[in-house]
C-alpha cells in the first residue's frame, strides 16, 4: 500500500519542472498518498530536509512558473560527496545515509526528476533497494529510451526567437551571425532550432566539422548576393582533428561534471570573419534557453509525465523511467535507460557505455537540413 512519496530534482533547471511536481503532487493527493519534496535535490536527501507538498499552499499556482519550487542539486554525486575533516577536503560514499533517511522517513518511492546523470544515480539507488521512478528532465533531449524530455520544446523556441532577431541584424549590416546554443553531446536544440529559425549552418557535437565546408556554403551565398548569413554552433560542437572548447575547469571530485564548455561560438565567429571577409559576431544564449515560463508544450508534456510516474507508483512498477515512445506514455527499465555503466555514482555521459540519445546520421531531422541546405559542415 503506497502510502508516501518524495521528489527530488537533478541537475540543471528545465522548463516544465514545477508542472511536473504539481501533476506528481495532485495524483497523490486524488489517491490519498502523502507527497514530499526534498530541498536541493540529492542534497536534501542526503540532509533530510524536505517539505510536505500535498494539501499545500506550496503548489498552488505553480503550473506556469519557470526553476523549481524545491530546487535542484547540481554537481551533487552522494556516491562521492566532498566533506571537510581536519580541514582537508576528502570524499566519501554518503549514499548510505540517503537510504537510511528515506527508510527512518518511510517513504515508498522515490520520483527523480532528471536527465542522464540523474537516472544512472536512480538506478544506483535501486541497486540499494530503494524503489524509485525517474521522469526524464533536460533541455538537451539527450535522454535515452524516449522521444522527447521537458524542458526541450522550450529551449528550442527561446533559441528560434533568438536566430529571427539575429537574423534582422545580419542581413541590415551584411554580417555573418553566430548564435552559440546549449548541447554537450547532442545537437537536438541546435538542429531543431537551425531548421525552425531559417539558419544556414548547423554545427553539431556528432558531426565534427571542417570549416572549409562552412566557408565554402558562404561564399556560395555571397554569389548569390546574399551578403549575409545565421549560423547555429552547439556548445560541444567542434572541429575535425580538434577538441572541444573549455571555458573553465574545477576539480569536483569523480563522477560530477568538472568542466564548463563555451566559446565554441566566438571560435567559428573568428575564423569565419578571417576567411570570408564578412564581419562575424557570436552571441551565446546561455542560461536563457533553460530559464522563464515554460511552452505550453512543455506544460502539457510535464503534467503528463509527472502524473504517469504517479500512476506507476501506485501499480508498484518501480526502477523505471517513465518515457514517451511514439507518441504514448510508457516505461523503461532504469538499466535500459543507464545501458553498460555500471559504475556507482558515474554521471558524465558522451561516452560508449552512457547509452546517451545523440542525434544518428539517418534521423529524419538530419535529411530535413540537408534537403533544405542546411550545412552541417561536413
Amino acid at each position: 500500500m503506497l502510502k508516501k512519496v518524495g521528489i527530488l530534482i537533478n541537475g540543471g533547471d528545465a522548463p516544465g519542472l514545477n508542472a511536473v511536481i504539481r501533476a506528481i503532487t495532485r495524483t497523490a493527493e486524488k489517491n490519498n498518498v502523502e507527497c514530499y519534496g526534498f530541498i536541493d535535490g540529492f542534497n536534501g536527501l542526503l540532509h533530510n530536509d524536505y517539505i510536505r507538498l500535498d494539501n499545500s499552499e506550496a503548489t498552488s499556482g505553480i503550473l506556469h512558473k519557470g526553476g523549481a519550487i524545491i530546487g535542484s542539486s547540481l554537481n551533487s554525486n552522494v556516491f562521492n560527496y566532498k566533506v571537510i575533516e581536519d580541514g582537508k577536503e576528502v570524499y566519501k560514499d554518503l549514499s548510505e545515509q540517503c537510504v537510511q533517511n528515506l527508510k527512518n522517513d518511510e517513504i515508498d518511492c522515490l520520483f527523480t526528476l532528471g536527465g542522464d546523470s540523474t537516472q544512472k544515480s536512480a538506478r544506483d539507488f535501486a541497486c540499494r533497494g530503494i524503489n524509485v521512478i525517474g521522469v526524464p528532465k533536460t533541455i538537451d533531449n539527450d535522454v535515452a529510451c524516449t522521444d522527447v524530455t521537458f524542458g526541450f520544446n522550450t529551449a528550442v523556441s527561446v533559441a528560434t526567437e533568438a536566430l529571427d532577431r539575429l537574423h534582422t541584424t545580419a542581413e541590415t549590416h551584411h554580417r555573418i551571425m553566430v548564435l552559440e546554443v546549449m548541447g554537450r553531446h547532442a545537437g537536438w536544440i541546435t538542429l531543431e532550432s537551425a531548421i525552425a529559425g531559417g539558419a544556414d549552418v548547423a554545427l553539431l557535437p556528432e558531426i565534427p566539422y571542417d570549416i572549409d565546408k562552412v566557408v565554402e556554403k558562404i561564399e556560395e551565398r555571397k554569389k548569390s548576393g546574399k551578403e549575409f548569413s545565421v549560423v547555429v554552433v552547439s556548445e560541444g560542437a567542434f572541429p575535425k582533428g580538434g577538441s572541444i572548447s573549455v571555458k573553465d575547469t574545477r576539480d569536483g571530485g569523480k563522477g560530477v561534471i568538472n568542466i564548463q564548455l563555451g566559446g565554441e561560438g566566438d571560435t567559428v565567429a573568428k575564423e569565419l570573419e578571417k576567411r570570408t571577409g564578412l564581419i562575424a559576431r557570436n552571441t551565446t544564449l546561455g542560461y536563457m534557453q533553460r530559464g522563464g515560463t515554460p511552452s505550453a508544450t512543455d506544460r502539457i508534456l510535464s503534467t503528463k509525465y509527472g502524473a504517469k510516474a504517479m500512476e506507476l507508483a501506485l501499480e508498484g512498477k518501480f526502477n523505471v523511467l517513465t518515457v514517451l515512445k511514439n507518441g504514448k506514455l510508457d516505461y523503461v527499465s532504469l538499466e535500459d535507460v543507464v545501458g553498460n555503466n555500471k559504475e556507482i555514482g558515474a554521471v558524465e555521459g558522451g561516452t560508449e557505455d552512457s547509452n546517451m540519445k545523440v542525434i544518428k546520421m539517418d534521423d529524419d531531422l538530419i535529411k530535413t537540413a540537408r534537403d533544405i541546405g542546411i550545412c552541417l559542415g561536413d
